[in-house]
């Protein structure tokens, strides 16, 4: 059946009801909007009168047969998938759902090292025994990227009783990989190929962006849809096109992962970020890729840093400024939001900044903030070297012992200086990009002590709790 990607079901229902006169006794209970303090109406109000509950027409995300179900079939109609299920919890709710519905205890599963903490997370509530496949350091764009093909068929080589692989493609920073030589070894391994396309939903819309996994033969792939889509935030995609996957399991992991009051205005955002993406024109391509250029020279004309240069095989909405003369990227984004501007990430190094989907409307605006960040800049003092070359120094690794053992072990935290040589209890990771520096389970290094140590001078935010006094290791092991 030819669908007509102008609709959008869901919102649609959501619009008819709001149209109509209600009297609502059920939940949510803001009243459709009528019991709120008044000094936040005007940011909410308009939401909520379409913040609603299951009532009769709206249907049920975990058993839908109406327009949720509808409204699914058009994204996976659109998207090329077999089915495309609804995500409320973010791309984390389907990284864990996908990892929980193909493995279980002891099960090994083969990872690309720098996953998202989602992926981490899956395994250890799955009890895996994850292999990880360290990504090659691109000396090119200064940062590691993806792992190789033959580190990866090494991997299967080993373990040919794998459940699965996980994959990262794009990463954070919109870096793209030949994708398609791994799932098809893969596969004639009889191994499904798992994807976190987190950055990647615009990839839909065709040659101007590298190609979807989904399109590649990958069995599935989660995509946040408000990362580059217009959803609101947590609206993420799971979408299954596989022989190897029961579509039942996950359907089970996703009722036990996501809300049973799912968000009705970010289920309808999913809607219509589908038929956005289904609509949009080549005119529109066009009128975007002009935006970049413009975007990218107006960034190229201060000398502080490089815009570095796309491949074929980047995503061009991601816009990369590699800092020269010693800066921190840490401090120069300061710099950057002290005149309102407020980049996607920074490094030690790098900063990145994502255009949107649109032609961006402040150009000017951007021109003259950067010729005033260029006389603040001038004041900022070098920052200290950060090698990260010589992080992950060995292609294949496993955890130095399972999660079940991991839970018997009791835990005490150390200064970072005496965790050298010990296994970290708590995972590591500097947000965003939210991908573990260190793992649970990890024997902690001298090198990961002192990259750690530079990194939290220089600014950058780490995902523990006062990790100033520490972090957590096993005792007794």
């Amino acid at each position: 059946m030819k669908r007509n990607h102008t609709e959008t079901p869901l919102y649609k229902q959501l619009e008819d009801i709001t149209n109509r006169k209600r009297i609502s006794f059920h939940v949510p209970g803001h009243k459709n909007g009528t019991l709120f303090p008044e000094y936040a109406k005007n940011f909410f109000n308009a939401i909520l009168t379409i913040d609603m509950t299951e009532l009769t027409g709206l249907d049920d995300l975990h058993a839908p047969s109406g327009v949720i179900a509808e409204a699914e079939a058009f994204a996976a109609d659109y998207f090329g998938a077999d089915h495309t299920f609804f995500l409320v919890g973010g791309s984390t709710a389907g990284n864990l759902a996908m990892i929980l519905a193909v493995c279980s205890y002891g099960d090994t599963m083969i990872v690309q090292r720098n996953s998202h903490k989602s992926v981490i997370n899956g395994l250890e509530l799955a009890g895996a025994r994850p292999i990880f496949v360290a990504p090659k350091y691109d000396e090119t764009v200064d940062r590691y990227t993806n792992p190789n093909f033959e580190s990866m068929k090494h991997a299967i080589d080993t373990h040919p009783d794998a459940k699965g692989i996980v994959l990262t493609y794009p990463d954070y920073f919109g870096k793209t990989y030949d994708i398609k030589e791994m799932i098809d070894y893969a596969h004639a391994h009889g191994i499904p190929v798992l994807v976190d396309e987190a950055h990647g939903v615009h990839f839909s819309l065709g040659e101007y962006f590298p190609p979807s996994a989904l399109d590649i033969g990958a069995d599935m792939v989660v995509q946040s849809a408000h990362k580059m889509a217009p959803s609101m935030t947590m609206g993420s995609y799971l979408h299954m096109r596989t022989s190897f996957i029961s579509k039942r399991y996950l359907h089970h992991y996703l009722q036990m992962i996501q809300s049973s009051s799912p968000s009705y205005p970010l289920m309808a955002s999913l809607d219509v970020a589908r038929s956005f993406l289904a609509t949009t024109s080549k005119e529109d391509i066009d009128g975007i890729d002009n935006s970049v250029k413009e975007v990218r020279s107006i960034l190229s004309e201060n000398n502080l840093w490089d815009v570095l240069p796309l491949s074929k095989q980047d995503d061009p909405l991601k816009i990369t400024l590699h800092m020269k003369m010693g800066m921190s990227g840490f401090a120069v984004a300061k710099t950057f939001e002290e005149q309102g501007i407020y980049p996607e990430l920074a490094t030690h190094n790098q900063i990145l900044l994502i255009h949107g989907l649109g032609v961006f409307q402040e150009k000017n605006y951007l021109r003259n903030s950067l010729k005033i960040m260029k006389e603040q800049l001038k004041i900022i003092s070098n920052h200290a070297t950060i090698d990260v070359g010589k992080l992950f120094p060995n292609p294949i690794e496993a955890l130095v012992m399972d999660y079940r053992q991991m839970d018997k072990l009791p835990t005490f935290r150390v200064s970072l200086e005496k965790a050298v040589g010990k296994i970290a209890a708590e995972a590591v990771i500097p947000y965003p990009p939210g991908i573990p520096f260190i793992l649970k389970g990890e024997r902690i290094s001298a090198q990961h002590v002192a990259l750690l140590t530079e990194l939290i001078r220089q600014g950058a935010r780490i995902q523990i709790d006062d990790i100033d006094k520490g972090i957590h290791i096993y005792k007794g092991e």
